[in-house]
């Protein structure tokens, strides 16, 4: 059996103990700290959908996972999205924080910046062929509109009062998410996700809201990370562990990885009724010999053993 990292079974042990659980896990997602951070994710799908004949232009946006602020929603919204809905399983993001991002992001978008590319981000995914701001699809027209003062107010203004609509803008943080039956009807262009996937415990449910919350033509935008996230020393070793022992590890936390790998997404998509128009997979030699595989991943493809992470786009 490979090596197990006892440090991880120790910490779902103590996640059982009320208060400490709290103490433990509070700390943030360590993703949406910094507006370019946001900016160069939220460019990064946007230029994506355009290669791939997707909709550039998403009016509704919802986005699963934002993590320590709601910056990549703003980011959306200031390029002409009128409503943002944000689920998560644990409220990280506050107030302050996001009005700060927030100021910055407007700015980015003023200057129109460059996108953040992999020297200052070198994790973020997905790899872009260039790098300069996407004129071509958030022209100058659409810009002076996406950013004229007024609309800008009433952003900052949706943004202190979630859930109420302000001239046309709606901002909507719902935590904790478990299905989307709060739109009441309200029907979305994208849903887009950062290396939050990979998180979800309850897949088949997920990937199921997800194409009954799009209109047709709407889409999905998934970067997913399929490495062990500091479980195992391998990038891969997640998938040695016994059932008995990621039970343990899991403890009672309210995410760590659910261990799927990229071929299970594509199954899960694809019966949804979705059409994929993008599967950029990234592969990686594998940390860990087949033998070491336990008896659940035995099976695991070739394929699936390299493929550490994969960006996905699939339409309605």
């Amino acid at each position: 059996m490979h090596k197990i990292d006892v440090s991880q079974i120790v910490a779902g042990i103590l996640s059982y103990v009320p208060g400490l659980r709290e103490k433990l896990f509070s700390g943030g997602t360590g993703g949406s700290t910094s507006a370019r951070y946001c900016y160069s994710v939220w460019l990064r799908h946007l230029v994506m959908a355009q290669q791939h004949g997707l909709s550039t232009h998403p009016k509704a946006v919802a986005e699963l996972g934002p993590g320590d602020s709601l910056g990549i929603g703003l980011a959306a919204m200031l390029s002409g999205a009128d409503h943002y809905y944000a689920f998560d399983v644990v409220r990280y993001s506050t107030n302050e924080r996001n009005i700060q991002i927030y100021d910055e992001l407007v700015e980015l978008f003023q200057k129109r910046e460059r996108i953040p590319d992999n020297g200052e981000f070198p994790e973020v995914k997905p790899y872009l062929e260039s790098y300069d701001f996407p004129r071509w699809i958030l022209t100058d027209k659409i810009l002076s509109l996406a950013l004229n003062r007024g609309r800008l107010e009433e952003i900052r203004e949706a943004l202190l009062n979630p859930g109420k609509k302000i001239g046309r803008m709606l901002i909507s943080y719902i935590v904790p998410w478990q299905d989307f039956k709060v739109f009441g009807g309200v029907m979305l262009d994208m849903i887009y996700s950062q290396a939050v996937l990979e998180h979800v415990d309850d897949l088949p449910h997920t990937y199921h809201c997800l194409y009954r919350a799009l209109k047709p033509g709407g889409y999905i935008s998934s970067q997913i990370d399929f490495r062990s996230h500091g479980t195992a020393t391998a990038w891969n070793g997640h998938w040695a562990y016994p059932d008995i022992v990621w039970k343990l590890m899991k403890g009672s936390r309210p995410y760590l990885i659910n261990r799927m790998p990229h071929s299970a997404h594509i199954q899960l998509i694809n019966k949804c009724g979705f059409r994929i128009v993008c599967d950029n997979k990234v592969q990686t030699a594998s940390g860990i010999m087949r033998k070491h595989l336990s008896k659940q991943y035995k099976q695991l493809s070739d394929d699936d053993l390299i493929t550490s992470g994969a960006f996905i786009q699939a339409v309605k």
